[in-house]
């Protein structure tokens, strides 16, 4: 007697896909905040986000002290997870600045994030493309060197992979809910308070405050000081052109500075 074969599995219909990525994906994060690694990161990360948090709160109430309405504010901290750009576009978008301008200095302003992803290409091109975006979003100032202080090198074995990832996203997801939470705490508020107390300004003074502190070189002092003239002398420019130029200026003096008392000091140390 001869018996059935079995027929062979049929395709899985659109939403038996969708659920079977949802269930693998949810697998993949659930594996992950169980690694210790990731708590530790997170741990980390808490600890020095004091005073992130605390310019979180400022950039929340400048946005809509600037003008911006409550919808509008909340948009950009979610979209433009990076509050330096955020405090540099807000005063161009209250002026009505073209597009192009408002992009230009959001990407002079975030230039480091260039040189970390070429430093972190190496930990992170085993991942997918669309992984290594949102690490791209998530991954900020702190988080990036907190992770490269503890992991000098890219992983080699895939426990190691797993052990570095697990680090990173607990970093990650502690730095965006505290960064989220403080900053639509002062998106609210700053709707909330009256405009007469002034805290429009209280942004950038957050802002003054976090460059003054990572002013830790002479050479990064005398950026600050090149790029600082360099806006006062430019100010006339219109769009606020006077920030990319500042920036420009003095990111070129830094670097022929660095070459021209570099090489020497280098061939004395060899």
């Amino acid at each position: 007697m001869n018996m059935p074969l079995p027929q062979p599995p049929r395709d899985l219909a659109p939403g038996g896909r969708a659920g079977a990525w949802l269930g693998r994906r949810v697998d993949a994060i659930a594996r992950t905040a169980r690694h210790p690694l990731f708590w530790v990161g997170a741990r980390e990360m808490a600890g020095v986000s004091v005073g992130l948090t605390a310019w979180a709160f400022m950039t929340g109430v400048a946005m809509v002290k600037s003008g911006m309405s409550i919808t509008e504010a909340v948009l950009m901290s979610l979209l433009v997870f990076a509050g330096s750009a955020q405090l540099a576009a807000i005063p161009l978008i209250a002026a009505g600045a073209p597009l192009w301008v408002i992009w230009a200095t959001a990407f002079c302003v975030n230039l480091r994030f260039v040189v970390f992803s070429l430093h972190l290409r190496e930990y992170f091109m085993f991942l997918p493309r669309a992984r290594r975006l949102v690490l791209g979003y998530l991954t900020g100032d702190v988080t990036y060197v907190l992770y490269t202080r503890r992991f000098p090198r890219p992983a080699e074995t895939e426990n190691q992979r797993r052990a570095q990832m697990a680090y990173l996203w607990g970093g990650n997801c502690a730095n965006w809910v505290m960064w989220q939470s403080l900053s639509m705490l002062g998106i609210f508020m700053g709707a909330a308070l009256p405009a007469r107390w002034g805290l429009e300004f209280a942004g950038t003074l957050a802002l003054l405050a976090m460059a003054c502190s990572l002013a830790t070189t002479r050479l990064r002092a005398l950026s600050a000081l090149i790029a600082a003239g360099a806006a006062v002398a430019v100010f006339g420019l219109p769009y606020r052109l006077n920030i990319v130029a500042a920036i420009t200026i003095a990111v070129a003096a830094c670097l022929m500075l660095e070459r021209r008392h570099g090489e020497p000091a280098e061939g004395r140390h060899a």
